[in-house]
């Protein structure tokens, strides 16, 4: 999450919550029974501020209504229960990022993640896109993976494809990975990835410079979702990065591919 986060509470619990949550985010801020309340939190949610409300949904909705703008502006907002175990993206779902934070909020806490947009009635593509300094060993490239994988609650299994730019086309630690997890390797050129740089969460000057896109992992990973469905492509997990590789998941959803309701039933 790029931009400031609040987490309001308004009971005892929920401030426990709070300080279990901000444990996870550190660079989130606590905020408990504000006053005046609706007041607070519109000033917060009007200057872009990510909000978790730990409070009921009506009281979020009733709040936040005279402040709304569109699904394009407004910033991520996610409803708890005081006790942590359902997670609601209430507002800029798919464009502001909430329904993919919600996500990795409910594996943190291990809490039901409850969406009521279509898309979580699709099954999703993830696609993995990996950039590296040449000679990058497998090893740290794997335990990077593992870490992205780690960080989104995803499985190796969910992973559709391992993919870079087209000067990584030869690099031995990219494809080792890739054979080591089953997976197929795709390369792209600047022109392709260059069509994603509008999704990026960060742009890099120096990158640019280097190899012709502002960012090979967030590119890579995008372009190869939105290749493999045809549909557009959102970020799941930002650029993660060791000393000399990143690592970004993306996803994308078939048209008109839906899971069997059975497979909706208590998850």
């Amino acid at each position: 999450m790029n931009k400031p986060i609040r987490i309001i509470a308004l009971t005892d619990a929920g401030l426990r919550l709070a300080t279990r949550l901000q444990h996870f985010m550190p660079v989130a801020t606590v905020h408990f029974k504000p006053k005046p309340f609706s007041q607070s939190v519109q000033q917060a949610f009007t200057q872009g501020d990510a909000l978790i409300m730990i409070c009921a949904t009506g009281i979020a909705v009733r709040s936040l209504a005279p402040v709304l703008n569109t699904k394009h502006s407004d910033p991520p907002v996610l409803v708890l229960d005081e006790l942590g175990e359902y997670v609601i993206p209430l507002l800029s779902g798919h464009e502001g990022g909430a329904n993919n934070w919600a996500h990795t909020i409910a594996v943190y806490l291990q809490a039901q993640l409850v969406m009521t947009t279509a898309k979580p009635y699709l099954k999703p593509v993830y696609t993995v896109g990996m950039g590296c300094e040449r000679y990058c060993p497998q090893q740290e490239l794997a335990a990077l993976f593992a870490k992205a994988l780690q960080q989104t609650g995803l499985t190796e299994a969910q992973i559709h494809s391992i993919n870079s730019i087209d000067i990584k086309a030869d690099e031995q630690g990219l494809i080792a990975l890739a054979q080591a997890k089953d997976k197929p390797y795709g390369t792209y050129g600047t022109v392709a990835l260059g069509k994603m740089e509008h999704l990026l969460s960060t742009k890099s000057e120096y990158v640019f410079g280097v190899v012709g896109v502002y960012g090979v992992a967030e590119s890579a990973a995008l372009w190869a979702a939105q290749q493999h469905t045809g549909q557009a492509p959102e970020l799941v997990l930002n650029k993660i990065k060791t000393a000399k590789a990143t690592c970004a998941i993306a996803r994308s959803y078939p048209a008109g591919h839906k899971l069997p309701l059975s497979s909706l039933i208590n998850k």
